[in-house]
């Protein structure tokens, strides 16, 4: 019996992931229903700065990006920040990813939300370190929540869920390492 306990709790801790001192479970919920942990990586910048841990979790492991941006159901990517980061700062460089990775024409058309998250990044006025900040995809719409509770309203369009996911899976990722361990590969 001890055994079998044992062996169950080294399970539990393999499954989990331990980035730079971040715990990321292996399983989540959005919306009340369960994602699983696809995979979990580090950004830094220059190479040596720690920014955030990021943990991606989908209904099922996919391990390529056509896979994870064509998945139905909810998704979460649950960033950690490892440093303050301010606002505009934050919203930059969700911009600049988004504008490496989508159209001119693409990014025109998601431009309106793009700004109403900016909106509520600018109300939050910085990414605090510790602070745990989520993209969620309900089925419905983008749902920004800070440390396990909604900000800012609901963001509509499953194509603008797939641009955010773009900035870290997209043909130009923030950071390649970043993508094929969020990718679990």
């Amino acid at each position: 019996m001890l055994k079998a306990l044992v062996a169950a709790a080294l399970a539990v801790t393999v499954s989990a992931a331990d980035i730079s001192g971040v715990k990321l479970e292996d399983k989540a919920q959005v919306e009340s229903r369960d994602v699983v942990l696809n995979g979990a990586g580090l950004r830094t910048r220059f190479r040596v700065v720690k920014v955030y841990v990021i943990g991606l979790y989908l209904p099922e492991k996919k391990n390529d990006p056509a896979g994870v941006l064509s998945l139905e159901g909810p998704k979460r990517a649950s960033i950690h920040m490892l440093r303050d980061v301010g606002a505009d700062t934050f919203t930059e460089a969700l911009v600049e990813g988004l504008r490496a990775n989508t159209s001119e024409a693409e990014y025109k058309a998601l431009e309106p939300r793009v700004q109403e998250l900016s909106a509520t990044m600018a109300e939050l006025k910085e990414a605090k370190k510790g602070m745990n900040i989520s993209l969620d995809w309900t089925g419905a719409s983008t749902q920004l929540m800070v440390d396990g509770k909604p900000a800012g309203k609901p963001i509509a369009g499953e194509d603008f869920y797939r641009a955010l996911l773009k900035i870290w899976l997209g043909d130009k990722p923030v950071q390649d390492d970043l993508k094929k361990a969020l990718l679990g590969t």
